[in-house]
């Protein structure tokens, strides 16, 4: 019947009993799911990480400036990495740090969810923030 309508005979699931079998044109059948899995490719959402840094004496007017940043990003659709960078002596006041960080999360509640809370990685103390979803 294939070679009747100048088609090919193509064995679609060889696990089902009996096998399944279609009479298609093979060439056109490659080309069209090449072109759905590369559809999904482009469909497929790239995560973006934005970072935004901080001090351990981060001032007021500084947080208000880079929270409004922080909420433009996760409106937008992308996660934020918040960190704040302990510089020499600094360090003894983790404290300050983290206390910086979660008002800093609190703040962005209605935009984020926290992915991670704060961790200290050498010098840094950081926090990563996921976008509820785009509006």
């Amino acid at each position: 019947m294939a070679e009747a309508q100048q088609m090919d005979l193509v064995e679609i699931s060889d696990k089902a009993d009996p096998p399944v079998c279609k009479i298609i044109d093979y060439s056109k059948f490659i080309y069209e799911q090449k072109k759905k899995t590369k559809e999904l490719k482009t469909k497929a959402t790239k995560s973006i990480i934005k970072e935004i840094r901080f001090g351990p004496n981060t001032d007021e007017h500084d947080f208000d400036f880079k929270l409004k940043h922080a909420r433009k990003f996760l409106e937008e659709g992308s996660k934020v990495k918040a960190y704040v960078h302990f510089k020499g002596r600094t360090i003894i006041h983790k404290e300050r740090g983290e206390v910086l960080l979660l008002k800093f999360v609190q703040e962005l509640e209605e935009v984020g969810k926290v992915e991670q809370m704060p961790r200290l990685e050498g010098k840094r103390m950081f926090i990563l923030i996921n976008p509820k979803g785009k509006k």
